[in-house]
């Protein structure tokens, strides 16, 4: 039996209708060779029933007219002309409870969104992440209980890797999907909390190719066994950064398996996807607690190089789930999901330099968050250029 966890596994999520053409299950369950049967089929998952809360604020948009999308011109080691401070580049938010992704411009203008096409299939967007080439986007529904890819240019659903609203372990089936990558190789990894496992799903077959951990059996001793990871981040050469809540264990991990190292977060109670630092010598770990925090350490000492945290105040944070160092300014982007907004720390002065978002004030209308969960940088495409045109 799952001991109970903190509020993050008490989140809930949901997914798109292009996506069930990608969902064996749900198309079986609705072929007329199906409805002619008489045998009693017996779910292979657990069906999850779906609260106010877990469809937000149903599909919305900003109603923001969007510009032409400029062309992919940078890369994540060649990046493209950067902003400066206090927002180097414009970054892509999972809004959860808006249940929609959204490009927000370093001078806040919105300049891409995808709203959730259907909330059947689309639901409670939570971390998202370019893939290498900049041109898709891996998406996470924790109470949803799915994966996406979405294809950023046609602003359109492509894929999708679980069944909506049913939980499980068993094949196209996870139990509270938090974090999804796509891999330099076309894979998609995901850390499966609920099942103690991190997934590697090729989308050609729809196949898992790599599984660490052991569904129940979710204790620290990776690879084999996992205690609840949420995250799995890659490294710039393939290695996986694996975050586990309980412990807090922070790991780096080969492709083959090869632990290299395995370290306790220091200052942390809650670790919430730990990402590299850019020179990819430290880690950068958000604590999702109240008040949260950031920490950056070194994984060799266990040394906190740089830490952020405040008690109370609009300075505080309260379950902050991401949190990235900035190229260029080394400044810290932030994730502060229950304070509705996405903030820049100064790495110097440790003062908000930039927010997207007000203060405990929901909406979808442009300025305004709910919940925000997730975020990845646009260093791809020179949106700089394209807003001076």
């Amino acid at each position: 039996m799952h001991r109970p966890l903190p509020s993050r596994l008490a989140r809930l999520v949901r997914p798109t209708l292009g996506a069930v053409l990608a969902l064996p299950l749900l198309v079986g369950l609705v072929s007329p060779v199906a409805a002619q049967t008489s045998k009693t089929v017996k779910p292979a998952g657990v069906e999850v029933k779906v609260t106010p809360e877990m469809t937000g604020a149903g599909i919305v948009s900003s109603g923001v007219t969007l510009p032409p999308i400029p062309p992919v011109t940078g890369s994540r080691t060649q990046r493209v002309p950067s902003w400066g401070k206090p927002l180097p580049y414009p970054i892509v938010i999972a809004d959860r409870r808006n249940n929609r992704l959204i490009e927000i411009a370093p001078d806040k203008s919105i300049i891409w969104e995808f709203p959730s096409p259907s909330l059947s299939v689309y639901r409670g967007n939570e971390d998202v992440n370019f893939s290498i080439d900049g041109k898709r986007l891996a998406i996470s529904e924790e109470d949803n209980f799915d994966i996406h890819i979405v294809d950023y240019e046609k602003r359109a659903l492509t894929w999708t890797y679980g069944t909506p609203d049913t939980r499980g372990s068993g094949p196209n089936l996870l139990n509270y999907p938090d974090d999804a990558h796509l891999l330099a190789d076309g894979q998609v990894i995901t850390a499966d909390i609920r099942n103690c496992r991190i997934l590697i799903i090729d989308p050609k077959d729809n196949k898992v190719t790599t599984q660490w951990g052991t569904p129940g059996k979710c204790k620290h001793n990776p690879p084999s066994q996992l205690a609840y990871p949420n995250g799995a981040t890659p490294m710039a050469n393939g290695d996986l950064l694996v975050t586990e809540i309980s412990g807090p264990w922070i790991s780096r991990i080969t492709r083959e398996g090869k632990v290299l190292w395995s370290v306790k977060a220091p200052n942390v109670r809650y670790p919430s996807d730990a990402f590299p630092t850019v020179d990819g010598k430290q880690v950068i770990v958000a604590d999702f607690w109240k008040p949260g925090r950031v920490v950056i350490f070194d994984p060799a000492t266990r040394k906190v190089t740089w830490e952020y945290f405040v008690k109370e105040g609009e300075g505080m944070l309260d379950h902050s789930s991401i949190a990235r160092e900035l190229p260029d300014t080394g400044d810290i982007l932030v994730v502060d999901d229950l304070h509705d907004r996405v903030i820049v720390i100064d790495r110097k002065t440790k003062a908000i330099i930039w927010q997207y978002g007000e203060l405990n004030k929901k909406g979808y209308t442009p300025g305004l968050l709910n919940y925000p969960d997730g975020v990845d940088l646009d260093v791809f495409r020179d949106w700089k250029a394209a807003r001076r045109k």
